[in-house]
């Protein structure tokens, strides 16, 4: 097991430019099953959970070339479907949230697929009824089998029909999409997930031959096409390591441009850190967080405490939650936060509370932060990352607090993060990877 260890305290200045986006990686690269023809992918992020997913592609036939740095191509044109029912698929699926999406394209091009209980990070339950759900409504059957604890599902034919999502899952919108978009006839999903992400596998889809309108919409409508063909394509930059370095830079920064993130797909990203009293300087594409000495919370327009929470595209992401709690941390002023979507995903703050931040953890889905206007750095401790997210939030807090921290359980980091220690060392940051045995 790798671990962190962080020697905070050290101010942060240059240039970092974001990854590509993570949870759009995941969606495209499961889409190019969906033809026999060559799809490139460009600004693909280095990261645990999609080079995971590139070898699991690898392992059912799928030809990946990587053709340069984050550039791959993929070419599923011998797709070996008889090792989707061996033990060895079933155990890598269920290490591996992103395998679920492998589902919609499977289902789609093969009529078959078999897949397990995905892994991933333990926020809470993340059911899968919404992806069954649709895939039901097209026409396919499904089974589960207890003793191997993998679903099967089956179609003799898919058929285009007007459904309505019980929840706007992203992963479920995404899977329905691309099992919808080769069906007989139309297919209108209402209640659509439309986060900048799925806008993306959209556009993929449509420059691969799908027809699919309303993209950007919560109302989807594709028209099924009978085959798909090769395309190009460019993942967006992660709006999640985008907030990351918001917050980094905030906490402990001394003048931090954060270059290339697509202001406009960053929805309510540069308010809610406003809210927190966080300076941001937009110029051009690009974001400048100068030093920040104080920044004070702000409260709504009758006076009362400052509530941020979560919720689905166009609201704020949950991924971005724990940064700006540990952001809140260090503000002058209170404020609750309220994590709505996953009920396990707050459990972290008595890490913090542990290096001396003033969090009231109120229930599982609630926080509030009694900022200490660093007047009080927190302490260095030694933690362990439970979850992608979190993980980045602790590191930010170790950046910050008086001491040496050590974080463990790292590849929970790794999933998300390209290479983060030389890149933050890069702007001035003491971070060491070391093996803990």
């Amino acid at each position: 097991m790798e671990s962190f260890i962080i020697e905070g305290g050290h101010r942060l200045s240059g240039t970092i430019t974001p990854q590509g986006a993570k949870n759009e990686a995941l969606e495209v690269i499961c889409a190019t099953l969906l033809t026999t023809e060559p799809v490139i992918i460009h600004n693909v992020p280095d990261i645990l959970d999609v080079n995971n997913l590139i070898l699991l592609l690898q392992d059912i036939g799928v030809k990946v070339k990587k053709r340069a740095p984050n550039e791959y191509s993929f070419q599923a044109d011998e797709v070996n479907l008889d090792y989707l029912e061996s033990v060895d698929f079933v155990k890598k699926c269920s290490s591996l949230r992103g395998s679920v999406l492998m589902i919609g394209p499977l289902l789609g091009r093969f009529g078959k697929a078999t897949i397990a209980k995905p892994g991933g990070d333990k926020i809470g339950r993340r059911r899968l009824d919404t992806h069954f759900l649709g895939f039901k409504n097209l026409g396919a059957r499904f089974v589960r089998l207890e003793d191997r604890d993998v679903y099967e599902i089956q179609a003799d034919k898919l058929v285009g029909q007007y459904m309505l999502l019980d929840e706007a899952s992203i992963t479920g919108t995404a899977n329905i999409i691309m099992a919808a978009v080769m069906a007989e006839g139309t297919t209108t999903i209402y209640n659509a997930a439309c986060e900048p992400y799925i806008q993306q596998l959209c556009k993929m889809l449509n420059a691969m031959g799908a027809k699919i309108t309303g993209i950007g919409s919560n109302l989807l409508t594709i028209e099924g096409v009978q085959k798909l063909s090769a395309t190009e394509h460019h993942i967006l930059p992660d709006m999640i390591e985008v907030g990351s370095f918001i917050g980094m830079a905030a906490m402990i920064g001394d003048g931090v441009r954060i270059k290339d993130v697509s202001i406009q797909n960053l929805g309510l990203i540069l308010d809610t850190f406003h809210r927190l009293g966080v300076q941001i300087i937009v110029d051009g594409d690009d974001l400048i967080i100068p030093r920040q000495d104080h920044y004070v919370i702000d409260s709504f327009i009758d006076g009362t405490i400052m509530t941020i929470s979560d919720a689905p595209w166009p609201g704020l992401t949950p991924d971005l939650i724990s940064v700006l709690l540990v952001v809140a941390t260090q503000a002058q002023g209170s404020v609750l936060f309220h994590q709505k979507m996953f009920e396990s995903r707050l459990f972290f703050v008595d890490k913090l509370i542990d290096m001396g931040a003033q969090i009231i953890l109120c229930d599982p889905h609630r926080a509030v932060v009694v900022g200490h206007d660093h007047a009080k750095i927190l302490r260095a401790g030694r933690m362990s990352s439970p979850d992608i997210r979190a993980g980045i939030a602790l590191l930010i807090a170790a950046l910050s607090a008086q001491g040496t921290s050590r974080i463990d359980n790292i590849a929970q980091i790794d999933r998300g993060y390209e290479n983060i220690e030389e890149r933050l060392n890069a702007l001035g940051a003491k971070i060491r990877r070391a093996e803990i045995c």
